[in-house]
């Protein structure tokens, strides 16, 4: 496990323009400020008994060196939102094919009725897109399903 410290650790990496969620197109991505959706996101994993650490990037590499470091200290999920990577993130998705760790995309908007496709969601488990910041819970709480196993299982 990452730090060793028992509980089951989570990275969450936002891509480009995340850090601006609130204040950038709150016509499609809402009025919640990224300082805001950290403080939702922290609260349910600890609800859930996981530990997340929370990175904004706006440097692809910045993206792949975090997840290549958190693989290396033995992370067990990783949430991605791509954002401004999406179109043209080669090296984030040929990273997410190399680490040990399950990856699961996160979007706000429904991508698809955009008209965009992803470059890294081949990469991931799965996908989670179009429910706003109810995207990231639903995500955090996928991730956590698939890696603690069923009780009684």
């Amino acid at each position: 496990m990452y730090e060793g410290n028992g509980a089951m650790k989570l990275l969450l990496v936002q891509g480009a323009n995340m850090e601006y969620l609130g204040r950038r197109q709150p016509e499609l991505y809402g009025t919640t400020t990224a300082k805001e959706l950290d403080a939702i996101l922290r609260r349910q994993a600890k609800t859930l008994g996981v530990s997340l650490d929370i990175l904004y990037t706006n440097t692809e590499g910045e993206a792949v060196s975090a997840i290549y470091r958190a693989d290396r200290a033995g992370i067990d999920g990783i949430l991605f939102n791509p954002a401004g990577f999406l179109h043209a993130g080669h090296s984030l998705r040929d990273c997410l094919r190399s680490i040990r760790a399950p990856a699961l995309e996160i979007h706000m908007t429904n991508i698809e009725k955009r008209g965009y496709g992803s470059i890294t969601s081949e990469a991931a488990i799965g996908m989670i897109a179009g429910f706003g910041v109810d995207s990231y819970v639903l995500a955090l709480e996928a991730m956590v399903a698939r890696l603690r196993p069923a009780a009684g299982a």
